[in-house]
């Protein structure tokens, strides 16, 4: 569940390095277009996203996510 996963990002953590910029609109775009080439209904796709709180292109990630909903 979503212990597991919080679980997970709190150990890589130990032995990743932050930076940025930080840009998620092209990540959300990217999920959407591939949820969108299944036609036939038998997938669906959930995308987590877990940051450290800073968000490079918040208007363009918002507008994204709005305009796949």
């Amino acid at each position: 569940g979503i212990e597991g996963v919080l679980e997970a990002y709190h150990r890589s953590l130990r032995s990743v390095q932050l930076y940025g910029p930080t840009n998620f609109a092209p990540v959300v775009n990217h999920v959407a277009r591939s949820a969108a080439a299944v036609l036939d209904g038998s997938q669906y796709f959930v995308l987590l996203i877990i940051t450290d709180g800073v968000i490079s292109d918040m208007a363009q990630t918002k507008e994204a996510i709005v305009n796949v909903s």
